[in-house]
């Protein structure tokens, strides 16, 4: 039964990545009804990350006190709503309220099912399955380009009162809710009441994670801990809304190339962090198991993650023929993602018992990059072109990997009961 838990949200994760970023594919159509420019734009896709950030540590706490079950069924429901009321959007204030909406709906999304996959997931697997679900969600940003692009030709040839980018938001914010539906009928909270549920996955789940009642969050202690991963998922957040955000209207504008091959060429730059997902998760674990050093095994992967993803931008400085920039952004996507299934195996290790609101608080990094990342990148290639903006990006990476190589992850037990370090 743990398998299908894990195949449930890994199709959520796809989902809400596609929700997220199909106004990435549709960008250039948008600015070109909606009549926007770069700046605007940026600041249309930016605005999903102000609810997004602001309310992760609030979300993952309301996941833990009402259940991921009823929890993510209502989050499906509503983020649904918000990607119609994107296809519906009639000038950038409209855009900018259905992105506004889609980011609140979303924000408790990824803390919940991090709570979710806690009691469910044996804790030597956290990174495997927090590798897994993300590689999902990255399958779903590079079928996006295909999916989305695909779906907007094919609304324009039915000649409807809807444009073709209107209709792509209307059936994918309708998959959005079919998902809800299947999650609420399927999965339950606590794995002993599941009827499906076996022997020998129950004897693997943490003890501690039994208990009916909720430990009380020690807040400060969880801060601390989880603040100097926060600001490495910041550094990493940023430079994934580029790839979010910019890579299609980087390859029209640089290149001049229609749609149907700017899809094309951002899903093939964008397959590289599925495989990046899954190999840093399961790269993750097998040095923690090797080595049972917490701290050395989580930066390690980390360091090479955002090392690799800052050394294959650079040569988007200096070449610009569409080989050389689709080999370095496929190769620096691959490497940035090395680093996802960590970020989030972090705050299961050291919090299991509230690692929805861990995570929360470490996914505020990302999203508060979010907010600025598609602002100031838009604002620059309006301003300077695109060097520019790619060089802060590697910057940022550099800031992250000197965090990365000094945070120490250690776990956080229950109120009245001394911190005791798991790394060595």
């Amino acid at each position: 039964m743990r398998g299908k838990v894990l195949l449930l949200l890994c199709v959520m994760y796809a989902i809400s990545y596609l929700d997220r970023t199909n106004i990435s594919t549709a960008g250039p159509t948008i600015m070109s009804a909606l009549h926007l420019n770069a700046t605007q734009f940026g600041i249309a896709v930016s605005a999903f990350s102000i609810p997004y950030a602001l309310l992760q540590v609030f979300g993952g706490n309301l996941g833990e006190r009402f259940g991921a079950r009823k929890s993510l069924f209502w989050i499906g429901v509503l983020w649904g709503v918000a990607t119609i009321a994107t296809g519906f959007s009639i000038g950038l204030l409209s855009l900018v309220g259905a992105r506004l909406l889609l980011g609140l709906t979303e924000a408790a999304a990824f803390p919940t099912a991090t709570s979710a996959m806690s009691r469910w997931v044996p804790a030597d697997r956290n990174g495997f399955a927090q590798g897994v679900v993300h590689s999902a969600s990255r399958l779903g940003n590079a079928a996006g380009p295909l999916i989305v692009g695909g779906l907007i030709i094919w609304g324009n040839s039915l000649h409807t009162v809807l444009a073709g980018w209107q209709i792509s938001f209307l059936l994918i914010g309708l998959l959005s809710v079919v998902w809800a539906l299947l999650w609420m009928w399927s999965y339950r909270d606590r794995p002993q009441n599941h009827p499906k549920v076996t022997k020998e996955e129950l004897s693997e789940i943490p003890r501690e994670l039994e208990r009916a009642a909720q430990p009380a969050t020690p807040w400060r202690r969880l801060m601390r801990t989880i603040l100097p991963v926060a600001v490495v998922d910041f550094g990493y957040g940023w430079v994934l809304w580029v790839f979010l955000t910019w890579i299609p209207t980087f390859l029209t504008d640089t290149f001049h190339l229609p749609l149907s091959k700017y899809a094309l060429f951002t899903s093939v730059v964008l397959v590289g962090g599925v495989v990046g997902d899954t190999v840093g998760g399961m790269f993750a674990d097998f040095l923690l198991r090797r080595t049972g050093n917490l701290r050395n095994s989580r930066r390690t992967v980390l360091l090479v993650g955002l090392v690799g993803s800052l050394l294959w931008l650079v040569p988007l400085l200096f070449a610009h023929t569409l080989v050389v920039a689709t080999v370095s952004l496929s190769l620096s996507f691959f490497f940035l993602e090395l680093c996802n299934a960590t970020l989030w195996a972090i705050p299961m290790d050291v919090a299991p018992e509230w690692s929805g609101t861990a995570s929360g608080m470490m996914n505020t990094g990302f999203g508060l990059a979010g907010i600025f990342s598609p602002i100031v990148f838009g604002a620059m290639v309006d301003s300077v072109g695109w060097q520019w903006p790619f060089g802060i990006s590697i910057g940022l990476l550099a800031l992250s990997a000197v965090v990365a190589t000094v945070m120490k992850p250690r776990r956080v037990l229950p109120r009245g009961v001394d911190d005791v370090a798991v790394a060595r």
